[in-house]
């Protein structure tokens, strides 16, 4: 089965032209080598994926055809990646009082750095 394939199909991706977009980008490796979209990909095999800011880890359990359910994807591979990065808490936004006009250069400055600009 092509990698692309399988990669959308147990849904690491959104679209199987993603899937083959991050494996001409090189982002896939199947057992440590960088592959093409075509690649054929079997049980035991270790799938590494950079997509979106992440690298999944995953070793593949059984071959999919066609786009399963998530619960049956799950079911189609080990997920040995890393755990995500823990989400940064949002900032209090400094905001002004109502009426209080256009910021002054001073006033703009100190908002950029309390935003860490």
């Amino acid at each position: 089965m092509r990698i692309d394939s399988w990669i959308w199909s147990v849904r690491l991706t959104k679209t199987r032209s993603l899937a083959a977009t991050a494996c001409r980008g090189g982002h896939v490796r199947v057992n440590g080598e960088r592959v093409k979209a075509a690649h054929g990909v079997r049980p035991g095999d270790e799938v590494r994926l950079f997509h979106a800011g992440r690298e999944r880890i995953v070793i593949v359990k059984r071959l999919v055809r066609k786009r399963v359910g998530a619960a049956v994807a799950a079911e189609c591979f080990v997920d040995n990646s890393p755990p995500p990065p823990p989400r940064e808490e949002l900032l209090a936004v400094a905001t002004r009082d109502r009426g209080a006009g256009r910021p002054t250069k001073r006033d703009r400055r100190d908002m950029e750095r309390l935003r860490g600009r």
